[in-house]
């Protein structure tokens, strides 16, 4: 615990060093829109969410006349947004990207939907997302967890099995995969042991989930073991 308290420590301190070198940066060339780009995603780090924000709404003003530069920033306003959790400012942000950030953006209002617990939205946007980076791990991981909230067992069964095929050591992928074996009536306890041994923090939460499941197949008639 003291060691994990000194690595926090130790990243704030760099971050805190990051923004004091950004702001240097930004001060000595206020036309690098870069430097505000990376300014506003150390201070999420930093959760100092209203600074960033702040610091990309005057970049948008100074660089309005770049699109490409204004995409970018609205960009990287929806991740503001997205980490502090408010989710329509965060999509209304990604909603309004040009071609060049939409590929990025789709993942992003994928994730945003889903975080606001609309999961076909969620899906559809995971989904077109998928379509231009079919390999990308992060997208095929969101596409299979809206099909586990949607109930469709059967697709987030392959899209699991075609992340972990990429990634086999993804602890969070591994439990959910166990789920829905459990829902599938398929053997499901070699999946709960690897990812417990892989994310314990991810299987620790996940009890509850795992416990509800239980509960419903043992309530439903036609849920016995196959």
């Amino acid at each position: 615990m003291t060691e994990k308290k000194s690595d926090r420590t130790a990243a704030k301190k760099r971050s805190e060093q990051a923004v004091h070198e950004l702001v240097t940066r930004i001060d000595t060339h206020p036309g690098d829109a870069d430097a505000y780009y990376e300014l506003a995603t150390v201070l999420v780090d930093l959760k100092s969410f209203a600074q960033a924000e702040e610091l990309l709404m005057k970049a948008l003003g100074l660089f309005q006349a770049q699109p490409a530069v204004v995409d970018k920033l609205h960009y990287g306003l929806g991740n503001v947004y997205y980490a502090a959790e408010d989710y329509p400012k965060a999509i209304q942000q990604f909603d309004s990207l040009g071609a060049q950030w939409k590929g990025a953006g789709y993942l992003m209002l994928a994730q945003s939907y889903m975080a606001n617990g609309d999961h076909k939205r969620a899906l559809a946007f995971a989904l077109t997302a998928l379509a231009s980076q079919p390999d990308d791990v992060a997208t095929l991981q969101v596409v299979a967890e809206n099909l586990l909230a949607l109930g469709n067992m059967a697709q987030a069964a392959q899209y699991y099995d075609q992340l972990l095929a990429i990634d086999p050591k993804n602890g969070r992928a591994i439990f959910d995969r166990g789920l829905v074996a459990m829902v599938q009536g398929t053997p499901y306890a070699d999946y709960f042991e690897r990812a417990q041994t892989l994310d314990p923090q991810y299987f620790e939460q996940g009890q509850q989930r795992l416990a509800d499941i239980e509960k419903f197949m043992q309530q439903t008639p036609d849920s016995d073991q196959q």
